[in-house]
């Protein structure tokens, strides 16, 4: 099928060059070829998504127009709710858990027509940067089976790099989208912080977690933001969007613009290779029209280490609802306390325990004061950093990964090493701003991205960066 981006699809099929089955069964098709190997899905939903596909052909028989996104395949990620299907958030403590309702994101898709397709593997509850912590698979990068797709939204990264889906939904806490994009070469964005309503988004850390999106280009990327974006009366923390970006007025040049280069982002720990590719990006953006300006942000060397507090701590907070009494699978015992005891730890992974155990010592009396609150005190410290350096520069640029895709197993027993993979992109979350990674390159023969920060509420000025870097390296 030549049509292989979501605009291409919606319009050939309002077109009628292609029927929305047609191309639901082309995708299926591919699914069934390559996922035995690469690990993405965890379950597809064959049956609802003809349904959904055969209403969008009934309609275009019918002379009706069309939705946004009519007959385009999305996957989700396995932390987003889809009524009627198994979200497990890739832990067996939620092996049965069936979603009783659509998280909001889900369903102004579906409004707009979009078929969704299937559920994607991840690391469980989102606890990792390798997709190798979920309990029911490990997921491979599809530009080399030995590698990993990065995390946790590796499942729906990979999904779309393999082109078993145009378009794919993931959740970012720390940088969780930018990063597999960008270790698998494809489009990954983080909404500013409230933009896209969290509402049947499981939990992981509630001031950080936001629903973004994976396509294969910056329009794409456009649609889909503009369809999952805006205010929602079941998400307090959801604001209203100042200006809606749509693709067709998405401009593809940097004439006007500033683009401020971190120092603090090229660290001694990065690539050497990688480090040249993102320096060539940055040139070819200034030779076409884009102004560079060195800028500096200090307090990036305190975002992860206050990351990995924060978010252990929200973490410890969300996930004592798992108790094998309301959700999940329950123990079998006639005792309360060795039920509770048995059903979270046989339920949650490594990885899970270790930071609920940070997270609860980080919030115990004498310890709150010393850690979670000090790290709250960096946290508004790194936001009015970027809030002033936004005041120079209109979007910074930089590498979204220090490193290229590192093979599977080599970081999993060292979780300090898998931490340090989210040195540039846990800030993005910390400060409730807007990021984008975008394919800038191979080194080693493995993908690396470029990434582009906006301040909150800015989001359409990282679309255009990404558009007109597009364009520039087509």
């Amino acid at each position: 099928m030549e049509y292989t981006t979501a605009v291409q699809i919606r319009n050939a099929i309002e077109n009628k060059k292609v029927t929305a089955i047609e191309v639901l069964e082309h995708y299926l098709d591919i699914i069934a070829q390559k996922d035995k190997e690469i690990g993405a899905f965890l379950e597809v939903f064959e049956d609802d998504a003809r349904a959904q596909a055969k209403k969008i052909d009934e309609m275009v028989a019918s002379g009706e127009s069309l939705p946004r996104m009519a007959g385009v395949p999305i996957a989700v990620k396995d932390n987003i709710l889809v009524k009627g299907h198994i979200a497990s958030a890739g832990s067996k403590i939620l092996e049965n858990h069936v979603a009783t309702y659509d998280a909001t994101a889900v369903a102004n898709l579906k409004e707009a027509g979009a078929v969704i397709i299937g559920r994607t593997n991840m690391d469980e509850f989102a606890m990792g940067s390798s997709t190798e912590t979920s309990f029911w698979q490990v997921t491979k990068n599809p530009v080399d089976t030995t590698k990993v797709p990065g995390g946790s939204s590796g499942g729906s990264v990979a999904a779309v790099a393999a082109g078993m889906v145009p378009v794919a939904l993931g959740s970012s806490t720390g940088g969780s989208i930018q990063q597999p994009a960008s270790l698998c070469g494809v489009y990954g964005m983080k909404p500013t912080y409230g933009f896209v309503s969290r509402y049947g988004l499981i939990a992981l850390g509630s001031s950080l977690d936001q629903i973004g999106a994976i396509t294969n280009d910056a329009k794409d990327m456009a649609l889909v933001l503009e369809v999952i974006e805006g205010i929602d009366e079941h998400d307090a923390t959801s604001v209203d969007i100042p200006e809606v970006v749509t693709h067709e007025l998405l401009q593809d040049n940097f004439e006007g613009m500033t683009f401020g280069v971190p120092k603090e982002y090229f660290v001694d720990e990065m690539d050497a290779d990688v480090k040249k590719l993102v320096e060539e990006a940055i040139e070819k953006i200034k030779s076409a029209g884009g102004t560079i300006k060195e800028v500096s942000l200090p307090l990036t060397e305190y975002a992860l280490p206050a990351y990995y507090i924060i978010q252990p701590a929200e973490a410890s907070s969300n996930l004592g609802r798992f108790d094998g009494m309301r959700y999940g699978t329950r123990a079998q015992s006639d005792k309360l306390k060795e039920s509770y005891l048995m059903s979270r730890g046989g339920g949650f992974g490594k990885e899970v325990k270790r930071r609920i155990m940070i997270g609860t010592y980080v919030l115990s009396a004498g310890y709150y004061d010393a850690y979670y609150k000090k790290a709250l005190q960096i946290r508004q410290m790194i936001s009015k950093d970027f809030e002033r350096v936004f005041e120079e520069v209109d979007v910074l640029v930089g590498p979204t990964s220090p490193v290229v895709a590192w093979g599977l197993g080599d970081k999993f027993d060292d979780p300090i090493a898998m931490y340090l993979a989210d040195i540039f992109t846990v800030s993005v979350n910390i400060a409730g701003i807007s990021s984008i990674s975008v394919p800038c390159g191979l080194a080693k023969g493995l993908p690396v991205g470029l990434q582009f920060l906006a301040g909150a509420g800015q989001d359409g000025k990282i679309l255009r960066a990404a558009a007109a870097f597009e364009a520039l390296t087509k």
